[in-house]
C-alpha cells in the first residue's frame, strides 16, 4: 500500500514507513493513495476476527504477506464486541469490552503489534496526546515491550479521575505528562516533536494517536461489525452516529464505506467543541476556546483528521454536507442519558452525545447505530450524578482506583516539554 503525505504530496512512503514516522513533513498527514473494492456479502459472513483479517488484508498483503496480517489482527483483536439495542430504532455498537474498557483497544493494540514487529531491536518512543481513552489504551498495549518507550500527555484536570488512574499509575516504560493547558495544547507539544529532527532522530519518535495510520485502519473493522450484526434486511438503511473528538473515529467509518460497506450515511455528533459543525454550516474553520465538557474524550476544536476526511470525500465524490453534523450540549447529554437509562439501557456522556445527535437525523425506515465508546464506569461520577445511581467498579478500573499517580506536571512550552524527554529517556 502506499500512502502520501496530505501536506506534502512528494513524500510517499509504503506502510511500515507510515507507521514508523507517525506523521509527515510540515505536520502532514499520510492516507493511502488508493482503496480496495471489497465482496461485502461474503465478508458479513465471517466471524469479527477473521473478517478483519480480510479486510486489512485487502489493504496491506501486498506489503506484509497475508499470514503476517492474520498474526497481528489474532493478536490485537482479542475481546468482544456487541451490537446490543438501546431504545427504538437505535442500537449501540459497544467498543468498551477491551482490557481499558474504551475503543482505543482496537487501533492502540494492532499498532503496538505493527510497531513491534517492524522494530526490530531499534529503539522507539511512543508520543501521544489524550483526551482520555488513548492513553490508557496505548499504554496498555506497550506496557513493558522491549526497547519501547512510551509518553503519553493530557490536560492536567481535563479528564475523569479513573482515566487518569488508568495509565499514570503504571510506571516502568510508561511516562505520563500532565499538561497546564488543553488537548490542543497537548497535540501541538506533539507535532512540535515531530517536526524537530533531532529529537525524532535521537528517540525514534512515532505517534500512537489516530494520526499513525495503524490506529486508523484497525478501527475500520468494527463498522464491518456493526452491519454484520444488523438484521440482514436493515443492512442497507443503516445511518452511524460518531461521537467525534479528533474526527478518527469518522474517518475509519468513511474509510469502510468507501471500500463498499453499505452504510446509507454518517452523523458527526459533537459536544459544544463544534468546530466541524460549524464549518459545514459555515464554510468557516473557526477553532474556539476549549470547552470543558461531561464528554471529555471529545473537548477538542482542532481536530487532526479532518484533513484526511475531506480528501476523502474528495476522491469519492461525496459532497461534505453529506455528513450529517450537530452540536450536542450538557444539558441534551444528560437528558439522553436518562432516556435511555430510562428505556433500560445505560450509558455515558459520549454515547450519549451520539445516540441524541442520532435522533435528529433518523427518517422513518432507517435503522440507527451510535457507537459506544467507553465503559459507564470510566465517567463513574458524572453517570452516578445524572443518573441518581451507583456503579460497581469493573475489574481494570477496581485495579487501579486507589493506586497514586506517577505523573509529571509541565506547562504548555516546548522548550520545556523537549528538556522533559531528554531528561526522561537519556538514561
Amino acid at each position: 500500500m502506499q500512502l502520501t503525505n496530505l501536506n506534502v504530496a512528494a513524500e510517499q512512503v509504503d506502510f511500515r514507513q507510515a507507521v514508523l514516522r507517525g506523521l509527515g513533513e510540515q505536520y502532514g498527514l499520510f492516507f493511502p493513495d488508493t482503496l480496495p473494492q471489497l465482496d461485502i456479502e461474503a465478508l458479513l459472513q465471517l466471524p469479527f476476527v477473521e473478517r478483519s483479517q480480510q479486510v486489512l488484508g485487502a489493504l496491506l498483503a501486498d506489503e506484509l504477506g497475508q499470514d503476517k496480517v492474520d498474526a497481528l489482527v489474532a493478536n490485537a483483536f482479542n475481546f468482544p464486541l456487541q451490537l446490543c439495542a438501546a431504545k427504538e430504532q437505535q442500537y449501540c455498537l459497544e467498543l468498551f469490552h477491551g482490557p481499558t474498557l474504551a475503543f482505543k483497544d482496537f487501533g492502540a493494540r494492532f499498532l503496538a503489534q505493527c510497531l513491534s514487529a517492524f522494530a526490530g531491536d531499534k529503539p522507539l518512543t511512543i508520543l501521544t496526546a489524550t483526551s482520555g481513552d488513548t492513553g490508557a489504551a496505548v499504554a496498555d498495549a506497550f506496557y513493558g515491550l522491549a526497547n519501547i518507550n512510551v509518553v503519553v500527555l493530557y490536560p492536567d484536570g481535563g479528564i475523569s479521575e479513573l482515566q487518569e488512574k488508568m495509565f499514570c499509575t503504571l510506571g516502568d516504560n510508561i511516562r505520563t505528562v500532565a499538561v497546564d493547558g488543553s488537548f490542543d495544547d497537548c497535540q501541538q507539544l506533539v507535532k512540535q516533536a515531530f517536526s524537530d529532527p533531532d529529537l525524532k532522530q535521537k528517540y525514534g519518535l512515532t505517534s500512537a494517536n489516530s494520526i499513525n495510520i495503524a490506529r486508523l485502519l484497525a478501527q475500520i473493522c468494527y463498522y464491518f461489525e456493526a452491519i454484520a450484526q444488523l438484521p440482514a434486511d436493515k443492512r442497507n438503511q443503516a445511518v452511524i452516529s460518531v461521537p467525534s473528538g479528533n474526527f478518527g473515529n469518522l474517518t475509519a467509518g468513511l474509510i469502510g464505506k468507501a471500500m463498499g460497506l453499505p452504510i446509507k450515511r454518517f452523523v458527526a455528533a459533537t459536544n459544544l467543541n463544534d468546530t466541524v459543525p460549524r464549518y459545514l454550516e459555515t464554510g468557516n474553520w473557526q477553532p474556539q476556546a476549549v470547552h470543558n465538557t461531561l464528554s471529555n474524550a471529545m473537548d477538542v476544536t482542532s481536530p487532526n483528521n479532518w484533513p484526511r476526511v475531506e480528501v476523502l470525500c474528495q476522491r469519492q465524490g461525496w459532497p461534505l454536507s453529506s455528513i450529517a453534523s450537530v452540536c450536542i450540549d450538557e444539558q441534551q447529554t444528560a437528558a439522553q442519558m436518562k432516556l435511555l437509562d430510562a428505556g433500560g439501557y445505560r450509558s455515558e456522556p459520549h454515547a450519549a452525545v451520539a445516540s441524541a445527535a442520532l435522533e435528529q437525523f433518523l427518517q422513518p425506515g432507517e435503522v440507527g447505530v451510535f457507537l459506544g465508546t467507553a465503559h459507564p464506569a470510566k465517567f463513574k461520577e458524572s453517570v452516578e450524578d445524572i443518573l441518581k445511581v451507583k456503579l460497581t467498579l469493573p475489574a481494570p478500573l477496581a485495579a487501579v482506583a486507589d493506586k497514586p499517580l506517577l505523573s509529571s506536571k509541565l506547562s504548555a512550552d516546548f522548550d520545556q516539554f523537549a528538556d522533559y524527554l531528554q531528561q526522561q529517556l537519556n538514561g
